[in-house]
C-alpha cells in the first residue's frame, strides 16, 4: 500500500463527531488515522474490530477508513518504501527498547538540513505529547532551538518551561536561555530560568550559589517537571558540547579517556548509559541524570549517524522513553544494538537444528592465510618492512612507528599520518618522498596509541614543525592529541587537519562530524607535496585543509569484511541486498538497499556528491576509484566508466585519477568514489612528484 499524507486530504484530516478525541494517533504515523489503519490492518494483520479497538473508533469507521483509502488510491499494494521503512525501524526501536514511542524521519535527499527535518517532526509531535498543566524541562543545542523556532501548540493553559542548566557565556544562537524561551514562546508557556552559569570555577561556588532563595526556588521548579525535552551529543569535535564553553579550564581527554560517548544536558554517559565521573562534576549546575531519568516523559530529539553511540548510550541509559530520530540513525542504533532484521522478530528466526548435518558447501568460517590471528598485525608489519625497506625503516625498532628513509629534512615541515591496520595500502603504503614523512599504525582498526605518533612526530620534524592528518574518529583524536602535547613538551609545533570526506557519514550541515575514508589519499598527497615544496606550516595547513573541505566520498558494499580473530563475517547482507555508505572499520552502510546494477549505484553516488560539490562546466577533478580489499579491477573499471560519463556529461575535466586498492576494509566486497574538486593550487600539488610503495608520481 502506497500511503499519502493527510494534505492529500480535503480539509486535513477525517477524525471528527464523537469518535475524534478517542485516541491519539501513534507519533510514528503522523496526524494520519488513515496509515495507522492500513499498517494495523495490511502490515500487522489485525482484524477491523481489533483495528476499532486500538483506534478507539467503531469497526465501521475502520471500514471506511480501509475502502476510502484504496479508492483515493492512497493505499496499493505495498507502503511506499521510505515510509515502510520508517515506520519498520520506529516500530522496532519502540519494541527493542521498551520506549513509550517513537517517530522516526524518512530518509530524504539532503535537500533539507537534518535539524530543520527533525525539529519539524518534533515540533509536530509536541501537539500530542504537551498536555495543559505540564512543567516541562528543556536542555538546550542546536536540534532543540530548531524544535522551538518551528513549533506551535495552541490551546495549552498553565504549561510551566525551566531551562534544565545554567547558562553559557557562548554567543551561539543555541544557548541553554534561547532554548528555554523559544520553546515556552510555542506553548505560550511561563518561562522559568536557570540564572546561574552551567559551569562555574569550583564545588565551593556551585554550592554557594545553590543555596541562593532564587536558584533555590528555580530548581525547585525543575524538580516538579513531569517532561523533558532534549538533544544528546557526541564527543565528536565540533559537537555544541565542545563549543559551549565547557572545556575552556578541562580536557575532553579526560572524559574520553573513560569511554565517554555522549552528554545529555551537560553531562557524560558512557557506551552503557553509565555516568562518567569526571573534574565538572562538582562543577556543574543544572539538571542531574537522576533528576532526568525520574522525570515521567522523557523526549530526546536527535539524528545522524555520527551520534549512533550517544543514543544507543541514552537508551541503555534509561534516560529516554520518548526517540525523535531519522531513519538512517534508527536503523544504526538497532544494528549496534544487535538488531539485524528488522523486518523479523528475533523469536521468529528459524533456528539451526545442529542435529542436522549441514550440505558440504556450507561454511561458517572465511578462509585466510594465517598462523596465529594474535599475531596477524605484527606478522604483517615484519613483511611490509622487508618488502618495502627501500623505502620505510622502524623507528627505534618498532614496527608500529615507521619513518620514510627519503623524505624528513631540515628546515622542511614534517607529515605524520596514521591510523588503524587492515586498510592496507593505506596508510603504510604512503610514506616516502613528497608525501608522509611518518606513519604510527594501530591494530585492526584501532588507533595507534600515543607513544608512537609521538616518536614519529620527532622523527619528522625538521625545524619547521610537523603536520597531523588522520581521519575523524573518536580514538585517533584523542591519542593524536595526546601526542601532540608531549611534541608540544620537546617544542615541536604540531597542526592537526582532521579529515572529513565521507558524505553519507553525517549531514552537509555537519561536516565537521564525518568519518575520514578512502578520500584520505587525497589529503595525503596534497599535505605531502606543500610540505616537500618547503611551505610554511600555515601554508601546509591551509592546503590541506582545502584539500579535506573539497573532497567527497561514499562507499557501498555488496559484502561484508569479516575479522582475522573471527573469520566470520561482522554482519550479514543479504544476497539481494546492498549497504551504502560504508565506512573502512567493517561498520554497516548508512542504508540497506535491494541490488541494482554498476551504473545505477554510480549514479546513486554521483548525484550526492554533485548535489554538495555543485561543480561548473570547465570545472576540473581528481578521481579515486577504491575498492574496500575484496572487488576486483574489472569491476571498479565498470564503475569508473560511469563517473566519467557523468563528470564529461557536466564538462568536468578529470585532471588525474586512480582506480585499484588504495585504502581497503579487510576484505569487504565493495567499492568507494572520490572526487576532489581542484583548483589552481590543488592541482599543482596534486602533481607534484612522489615516490613511495604504492604511489609514484611525476
Amino acid at each position: 500500500m502506497t500511503v499519502k499524507t493527510s494534505s492529500a486530504r480535503k480539509n486535513g484530516t477525517v477524525r471528527t463527531g464523537p469518535e475524534a478525541g478517542a485516541e491519539p494517533i501513534p507519533l510514528r504515523y503522523g496526524d494520519d488515522p488513515y496509515v495507522w489503519a492500513c499498517w494495523l490492518y495490511y502490515e500487522d494483520h489485525m482484524t477491523q474490530g481489533d483495528i476499532a479497538e486500538i483506534m478507539g473508533i467503531s469497526r465501521a469507521t475502520v471500514n471506511s477508513y480501509l475502502a476510502d483509502a484504496r479508492a483515493r488510491g492512497i493505499v496499493n499494494i505495498s507502503l511506499e518504501p521510505s515510509r515502510l521503512s520508517s515506520l519498520s525501524i520506529a516500530q522496532e526501536l519502540k519494541r527493542h527498547f521498551g520506549l513509550h514511542d517513537c517517530l522516526v524521519v524518512p530518509s530524504d535527499d539532503n535537500a533539507r538540513p537534518l535539524i530543520d527535518r527533525l525539529g519539524t517532526a518534533a515540533a509536530q509531535a509536541l501537539t500530542k505529547l504537551l498536555k495543559s498543566g505540564d512543567t516541562v524541562a528543556v536542555a538546550w543545542g542546536r536540534t532543540v532551538l530548531a524544535i522551538g523556532e518551528q513549533a506551535s501548540v495552541p490551546g495549552l493553559q498553565d504549561v510551566t518551561v525551566v531551562q534544565a542548566t545554567g547558562g553559557t557565556r557562548a554567543s551561539f544562537a543555541y544557548t541553554p536561555e534561547l532554548c528555554a524561551a523559544a520553546i515556552a514562546n510555542a506553548v505560550n508557556g511561563k518561562l522559568i530560568n536557570i540564572t546561574a552559569p552551567a559551569i562555574v570555577s569550583n564545588a565551593e561556588v556551585r554550592d554557594i550559589l545553590l543555596r541562593e532563595p532564587l536558584i533555590e526556588s528555580q530548581f525547585a521548579a525543575l524538580s516538579k517537571a513531569n517532561k523533558a525535552l532534549f538533544g544528546i551529543a557526541s564527543l565528536r569535535p565540533n559537537s555544541t558540547i565542545h563549543t559551549s564553553g565547557f572545556f575552556e579550564s578541562v580536557s575532553v581527554q579526560q572524559y574520553l579517556a573513560k569511554d565517554a560517548v555522549g552528554v545529555l544536558a551537560g553531562r557524560f554517559i558512557d557506551g552503557r548509559g553509565n555516568p562518567v565521573a569526571g573534574p565538572l562534576d562538582d562543577r556543574t549546575i543544572g539538571i542531574s541524570l537522576d533528576m532526568l531519568r525520574s522525570i515521567g516523559l522523557r523526549i530526546a530529539v536527535a539524528g545522524g549517524f555520527d551520534k549512533v553511540p550517544a543514543i544507543l548510550a541514552a537508551l541503555r541509559g534509561g534516560y529516554v522513553n520518548v526517540l525523535i530520530t531519522d531513519a538512517a540513525t534508527g536503523r544504526g542504533i538497532l544494528n549496534a544494538d544487535g538488531v539485524t532484521e528488522l523486518d523479523q522478530k528475533l523469536s521468529q528466526r528459524p533456528k539451526i537444528d545442529s542435529s542436522v548435518a549441514l550440505p558440504s558447501n556450507f561454511r561458517t568460517h572465511i578462509k585466510k592465510f594465517l598462523n596465529d590471528p594474535d599475531d596477524v598485525v605484527e606478522e604483517m608489519l615484519d613483511g611490509v618492512v622487508k618488502a618495502h625497506g627501500a623505502y620505510i625503516q622502524p623507528i627505534k625498532g618498532s614496527h608500529r612507528a615507521l619513518v620514510a628513509r627519503t623524505g624528513p629534512r631540515l628546515g622542511k615541515v614534517g607529515l605524520v599520518i596514521g591510523g588503524g591496520t587492515g586498510h592496507e595500502p593505506c596508510f603504510l603504503g604512503y610514506v616516502g618522498k613528497g608525501l608522509a614523512d611518518a606513519v604510527a599504525v594501530g591494530n585492526i582498526f584501532s588507533s595507534p596509541p600515543p607513544g608512537p605518533i609521538f616518536q614519529c612526530a620527532r622523527a619528522a620534524s625538521g625545524g619547521e614543525g610537523v603536520l597531523f592528518v588522520y581521519g575523524n574518529y573518536a580514538g585517533d583524536v584523542m591519542n593524536f592529541e595526546m601526542a601532540a602535547e608531549m611534541a608540544a613538551e620537546s617544542n615541536i609545533e604540531v597542526r592537526t587537519v582532521v579529515t572529513t570526506d565521507d558524505i553519507a557519514s553525517s549531514p552537509l550541515e555537519d561536516r565537521e562530524g564525518r568519518r575520514g575514508v578512502a578520500g584520505n589519499f587525497f589529503m595525503f598527497k596534497i599535505a605531502g607535496a606543500a610540505c616537500d615544496r618547503g611551505l610554511s606550516l600555515d601554508t601546509c595547513e591551509a592546503a590541506t585543509r582545502k584539500a579535506n573541505s573539497r573532497t567527497f566520498t561514499m562507499g557501498v558494499a555488496l559484502e561484508p569484511c569479516s575479522l582475522p580473530q573471527t573469520r566470520r563475517h561482522n554482519f550479514e547482507i543479504g544476497p539481494d541486498d546492498i549497504e551504502i555508505g560504508m565506512g573502512i572499520h567493517g561498520e554497516r552502510g548508512v542504508i540497506r538497499e535491494k541490488m541494482m546494477s554498476a551504473d545505477e549505484i554510480t549514479d546513486r553516488v554521483m548525484d550526492r556528491i554533485f548535489s554538495e560539490m555543485k561543480p561548473a562546466s570547465g570545472d576540473r577533478v581528481a578521481v579515486l576509484i577504491n575498492s574496500f580489499g575484496a572487488t576486483p579491477l574489472m569491476e571498479l573499471y565498470i564503475l569508473f566508466r560511469r563517473v566519467e560519463q557523468r563528470l564529461s556529461a557536466k564538462d568536468i575535466k578529470i585532471e588525474a585519477n586512480w582506480v585499484g586498492h588504495y585504502c581497503t576494509s579487510l576484505d569487504m566486497v565493495g567499492a568507494s568514489i572520490s572526487i576532489l574538486h581542484l583548483d589552481n593550487e590543488l592541482t599543482e600539488l596534486l602533481h607534484h612528484p612522489c615516490d613511495t610503495a604504492v604511489l609514484r608520481v611525476g
